[in-house]
């Protein structure tokens, strides 16, 4: 079972990564990625502010010496971990961002991402209005994301975050939208 992280998040910087098992023999973990811009982000010298379980030994700060994907899981090596002991015990870690580096970079196209910490705590909400849940999570898959929601019933369900399901998102208004087709809430129960 999972610890509790040791820290909480500063509320100016966002979750990029969480890490996974180690691979290899060299100190490369595979991570979860949770940017929208992950060559941009995992790049040599990049360096990430953790959050782990207390008394786990994580350095407060990871520097990116590698980064690479493979079979398309993004593996990532770290200055501070020369081998697989140390890659073991980074598991779970959290990477985060000084949101102030995510600075508009002049495009000003319509696209819109968010990050998990900004979507975590949302009422879940059908075209109605009627509450259905709260937003426990984001999984990021390679073909589409899913939304972990904890329906009022206590049960999870997993919800495809695409348009067609989810057409609104209002982190100000603290609300996400959903539309599911018929059977998507009930394929846990």
């Amino acid at each position: 079972m999972p610890q509790p992280p040791s820290a909480s998040p500063a509320r100016d910087e966002l979750l990029v990564a969480r890490i996974g098992k180690p691979h290899g023999l060299r100190g490369e973990v595979t991570v979860q990625v949770h940017t929208d811009d992950p060559e941009g982000r995992f790049v040599e010298g990049a360096e990430f502010r953790t959050e782990a379980a207390a008394g786990s030994g994580v350095p407060r700060t990871l520097t990116i010496a590698s980064h690479r994907v493979h079979r398309g899981i993004w593996l990532l090596g770290f200055e501070q971990i020369p081998d697989r002991t140390g890659a073991e015990s980074l598991r779970g870690t959290r990477l985060f961002v000084d949101a102030d580096s995510l600075a508009d970079d002049g495009d000003d196209d319509d696209d819109e991402g968010w990050y998990e910490d900004d979507l975590v705590g949302l009422t879940v909400v059908d075209p109605s209005g009627a509450t259905l849940g709260t937003v426990s999570g984001l999984l990021i898959g390679t073909a589409q994301d899913l939304l972990q929601v904890t329906l009022t019933d206590g049960t999870e369900a997993l919800i495809p975050f695409v348009e067609a399901i989810v057409p609104e998102v209002d982190v100000e208004g603290g609300r996400v939208v959903i539309d599911p087709p018929p059977g998507l809430l009930d394929l846990n129960s």
